[in-house]
């Protein structure tokens, strides 16, 4: 996995000055955008709109410097306007393009390199689990894309949802895990700002098909589930999780993630406040 970050890392590299969308480099790494965006944002605590915008205007500073004019600069690396590009430069740097070509002034931003850093000590429980083919029956929305924080959009589904549609999840409900479970899938493509929506959907696993129209049926196909148990506070450990599993797990296992939703769920402990056992299932190929 290390090996084609960087990968993509160079390829990058290599036009930073044509139109790069999103949807281009993920289909370059081999992976959906969704899940290619996950992992460079848990493994780099940045988007990876902003890495390309940051690296653009690195490499503008130099141009400035080298005395190229600032108009032909902002072309070159896509902004539509010469006012456009000012606004993000100055936003990016603290001085103006116009400064930065008089008074030689320079900021940076170098090309990253993934490499493994192991600390700590910390062990990762997670089982290996085989699904045949089952369906999502459940309320379903679409939402921000969001990588950290709470999703609002997300809170409002839940409480959205009624008595009718809440019993007819726990009659569909059949296969493990029997929980009320949150998935996400068919997120926008084609785009380079971190912006668009995604498909959320909350309600259980079955593999009746004849769900009603109170609730969304989507069908998964059979494929390998990577799980992993946590137990803490809520919901901490269920994020913790989630990033140690794009950070820790992924760069040195021999699966990767597949283009099928993922899920996880939460069960609050009765007795412990703001604690949960929670589960996230992701699904993986041998590479």
């Amino acid at each position: 996995m290390l090996k084609d970050l960087n990968h993509v890392i160079e390829y990058i590299e290599e036009h930073l000055t044509d139109d790069l969308s999103l949807e281009v480099i993920s289909e370059y790494a081999g992976a959906s955008v969704y899940h290619f965006r996950t992992v460079f944002f848990h493994l780099t605590g940045m988007t990876l709109s902003e890495y390309i915008k940051n690296r653009k205007l690195s490499e503008a500073n130099k141009d400035l410097l080298r005395g190229q004019k600032v108009t032909e600069i902002a072309y070159k690396y896509g902004y539509q306007s010469l006012d456009g590009f000012t606004r993000a430069f100055k936003a990016w740097s603290g001085f103006l393009p116009s400064d930065a070509a008089k008074k030689k002034i320079s900021k940076s931003f170098p090309k990253l390199s993934f490499i493994i850093t192991v600390t700590g000590g910390n062990s990762m429980e997670c089982k290996i689990v085989e699904k045949s083919e089952f369906y999502l029956a459940g309320v379903s929305k679409r939402v921000p894309m969001q990588f950290e924080g709470v999703n609002s959009a997300i809170v409002e589904l839940a409480m959205s949802i009624t008595p009718e549609q809440r019993n007819e999840m726990h009659t569909l409900q059949n296969i493990e895990p029997y929980q009320v479970v949150n998935a996400s899938y068919n997120a926008d493509a084609g785009f380079i700002k971190e912006e668009g929506d995604l498909t959320h959907l909350i309600g259980v696993l079955t593999t009746n098909g004849s769900a009603s129209e109170l609730l969304e049926k989507v069908k998964v196909e059979s494929c390998t589930w990577a799980v992993f148990p946590n137990e803490g506070p809520f919901p901490d450990t269920l994020q913790n999780t989630t990033a140690r599993i794009y950070t820790e797990w992924l760069p040195i296992s021999d699966y990767e993630v597949i283009d099928v939703p993922s899920f996880s769920f939460t069960k609050m402990d009765d007795h412990k406040k703001d604690y949960a056992y929670g589960e996230v299932w992701m699904p993986v190929r041998k590479k």
